[in-house]
């Protein structure tokens, strides 16, 4: 589940404390400073820009769980006699901080790819009693990004990811894109605009925007830290969806604008979000509020061009391989981002590609893991009395000696549909797995290989007991 409020609440940034706001009282004079022509505020984002971005968030709210299923011959009890669930409390709060480098601009202007060094990424939510917390590993706080469609992804020179780290960055607020809610034309003291769809759906991670906007207004010119900004209050109402379903949020904040160094440096934004039923019911509330800032024309060392220079910053098979450990199972393995991880029940992993394969790895003790040959007699009996036909064998052949992994195959056909069983085995000091691969024609020879990659980086982590 996506938490409430788009991309601030989801699962990327942090608390805010009172002392941000008692920081910005101090830096600001009140005193404005007359314009007296119209002003051009724009950002301009070139490949070398250098900037520092911290985020702030703290979150509260409630979330109701849809009404338990009717029983049978209970007609007219949406309940089933059970008592409708209690709404269930929220809270939350994140912080991120990082330095980030740009490597790409498009013909457009958009920010395409950029490189980012993580120096905190911490994320913290309670729904219920249930804790979860989250966090980016140091061995991959470099990271490299790119911008697709309004949306971040990203990937690791140093290592592959866990798909939680990608959900805590992917969901972060990508600040070149917060230059749509600055007016495309020059602008003078009280004067109003919209900001563009690309900066409301990123403070906002609505994927369809039904209805609404994002008014701005230049409100006044003022002095921060002896520097001239200008400040522009923003506020709308927006309804739309996203992987929540339908929802809608109400906005409000401002930011400050850098005249000097010209520059988004400041943001501030306090929102509800409404999730909504397929009946435009409310279903569930979140408040919160966000705070980012940023320095621009910063330099860091471990982003120049020296640190860089060998580092592979585009996205290959190697390096945008995911991670799955899982310590309380004892499982590790790598495995490419087509796939994903659909289930852990017991001691089974299943997991599905974006084509329809799917696969199964099964943990076992060393005591009941089988050879190659009894897994391939298990597995064909098995199809038989599913009524597949079995069109061709592989025979089982060791692919690797230590730890010991084994091969084979079975080409079958069953409802007029043909398929490959892919089957590996593997038996490690701490017990063994059997992987089994379901592959469909349709580009088989890479599935074929990416299944024998996931199956050579299985790790058994710790002692399998009987079951």
């Amino acid at each position: 589940m996506s938490t409430p409020f788009g991309k601030f609440f989801s699962r990327s940034q942090a608390l805010l404390g009172n002392v941000i706001f008692a920081w910005l009282s101090c830096l600001v004079c009140v005193s404005s400073l007359a314009a007296e022509e119209p002003i051009q505020l724009r950002e301009r984002f070139f490949s070398g820009y250098e900037y520092h971005v911290s985020t702030r968030v703290d979150l509260s709210g409630t979330l109701t769980l849809p009404p338990p299923l009717s029983s049978p011959g209970t007609e007219g009890d949406k309940g089933g006699g059970k008592p409708a669930p209690k709404p269930l409390s929220v809270r939350g709060s994140s912080a991120i901080e990082y330095d980030e480098r740009i490597l790409d601009v498009g013909q457009d202007g958009q920010v395409r790819k950029t490189v980012r060094l993580c120096r905190r990424t911490d994320f913290r939510r309670t729904i219920g009693d249930r804790l979860q917390e989250n966090s980016l590993r140091p061995e991959v706080r470099r990271l490299v990004l790119l911008r697709y469609q309004n949306k971040e992804v990203p990937f690791s020179p140093d290592g592959p990811l866990m798909w939680g780290e990608i959900d805590l960055v992917r969901t972060d607020v990508f600040t070149p894109a917060l230059a749509g809610l600055l007016a495309g034309h020059p602008v003078s003291l009280g004067d109003r605009w919209s900001a563009t769809q690309s900066a409301i759906q990123e403070l906002t991670d609505l994927e369809r925007i039904d209805e609404g906007s994002l008014e701005c207004r230049l409100e006044q010119f003022t002095r921060v830290e002896k520097r001239r900004h200008a400040r522009i209050s923003f506020r709308g109402t927006l309804r739309g969806a996203n992987e929540d379903g339908p929802n809608r949020q109400e906005l409000e904040g401002y930011f400050f604008f850098d005249l000097e160094s010209n520059h988004l440096s400041y943001l501030y934004l306090q929102g509800k979000h409404f999730l909504l039923d397929k009946d435009g019911k409310e279903v569930g509330r979140i408040e919160g509020r966000f705070v980012l800032t940023r320095q621009a024309n910063t330099r860091v060392a471990d982003l120049s061009e020296t640190a860089l220079k060998g580092v592979v910053m585009e996205p290959n098979a190697d390096n945008t391989l995911l991670l799955y450990d899982n310590a309380d199972l004892g499982v590790r393995f790598l495995y490419p981002r087509r796939w994903h991880v659909a289930s852990v029940r017991g001691n089974q992993v299943a997991l599905d590609s974006a084509d329809g394969s799917g696969l199964l790895l099964t943990l076992e003790s060393l005591a009941r893991v089988p050879t190659g040959a009894r897994f391939l007699t298990e597995s064909r009996e098995w199809l038989t009395k599913q009524q597949a036909q079995l069109l061709r064998i592989e025979p089982p052949r060791t692919i690797r000696a230590s730890p010991v992994l084994e091969h084979f195959a079975l080409e079958m056909e069953m409802g007029k549909q043909k398929f490959v069983m892919d089957y590996y085995v593997t038996r490690q000091s701490n017990g063994g797995a059997t992987l089994a691969a379901r592959l469909l024609p349709n580009d088989l020879a890479a599935l074929q290989k990416e299944v024998e990659r996931i199956a050579l980086s299985v790790v058994v982590t710790r002692e399998q007991a009987n079951r």
